[in-house]
């Protein structure tokens, strides 16, 4: 009995304990319920942006209102609301500037090899040349930069009168800002025609003209240059070969004698060309023969 009134008196004491100890934490909930409005004034604050918000979307609108409208030009090149670029080839005072003089003479520098083989006296030439040292036995001498120089300067004698026309007639009217570039190119032309038409064989004109299936020109002006050029390259070695021909004759006849002269002494073993080299050299330089050769070259072109 004792002991179950002792167990009474401890339940006791320990519920009045809790009971003491749970106050103050109640007591703590008071402040939060009376700091609820708080809660209720947040609504109150985010509800103030929204409030201001159509002020600011007024403003906006203000500065951002559109421009007045800008005049739009007719589409098209030339109308005023496009941007148009032109490149003028002449100068100030109606001369070609410096820029575009010096851009032409790279041009034609860059095709100048072409234009010296195919439109002048440079292939028959340097063949003839060619066939004169292979005649002669000498295989590399003079060198293919000697032959290459000495017919440049001969064709630079021959095309003498050729390339004062072009300079009088196209040349200089361009520099002076007299001519443009397609009216300098048209008055250079009847020139070179006139050259290369006075020595193309009637023949290689027309084996041309039948391989393009053009039909047959009316006069010489009527010829394409793409079809004169090439014919006129076929007659310069058709002529250059003949010229070479004529040239190795007494050459030929100097290594006959000499071969002749070898097998009836017995002398098989020695190489003919070897003897007949020194009598060869001799014959030429007697004769005069390059003096010859060259001016063959420059009559067949007068």
């Amino acid at each position: 009995m004792k002991r179950i009134i002792s167990l009474a008196v401890v339940g006791l004491a320990t519920f009045g304990t809790l009971a003491l100890g749970a106050a103050p934490a109640s007591a703590a909930t008071q402040p939060v319920r009376q700091a609820a409005p708080v809660s209720s004034a947040v609504p109150a604050a985010a509800s103030a942006p929204q409030a201001a918000a159509p002020a600011a979307t007024s403003a906006v609108s203000v500065s951002a209102s559109p421009a007045s409208p800008q005049p739009k030009g007719p589409k098209g090149p030339g109308g005023p609301g496009t941007d148009t670029v032109t490149i003028d080839l002449n100068g100030v005072n109606g001369k070609p500037s410096q820029s575009i003089v010096m851009m032409l003479g790279l041009t034609v520098l860059s095709v100048a090899p072409a234009i010296l083989l195919l439109c002048t006296s440079f292939t028959k030439i340097f063949v003839v040349l060619s066939i004169t040292r292979n005649a002669l036995g000498l295989s590399n001498v003079p060198p293919n930069q000697v032959l290459a120089g000495l017919a440049i300067f001969i064709s630079l004698f021959i095309m003498g009168p050729v390339a004062s026309q072009v300079n009088d007639n196209a040349v200089q009217p361009y520099l002076k800002g007299e001519k443009s570039v397609s009216e300098a190119v048209a008055a250079a032309e009847p020139s070179v025609r006139e050259f290369l038409t006075k020595h193309t064989r009637k023949d290689d004109l027309a084996l041309f003209t039948k391989v393009a299936g053009d039909k047959k020109p009316a006069n010489a002006e009527a010829v394409p240059m793409t079809t004169l050029i090439p014919a006129f390259v076929l007659s310069e070695l058709r002529s250059a070969f003949i010229i070479g021909f004529v040239i190795y004759i007494p050459f030929l006849i100097i290594d006959l004698v000499i071969s002749a002269a070898l097998m009836s002494m017995g002398m098989m073993m020695l190489p003919p060309v070897t003897v007949a080299m020194p009598f060869k050299l001799l014959l030429f330089v007697l004769v005069n023969g390059w003096g010859l050769i060259v001016t063959s070259l420059v009559g067949s072109y007068q």
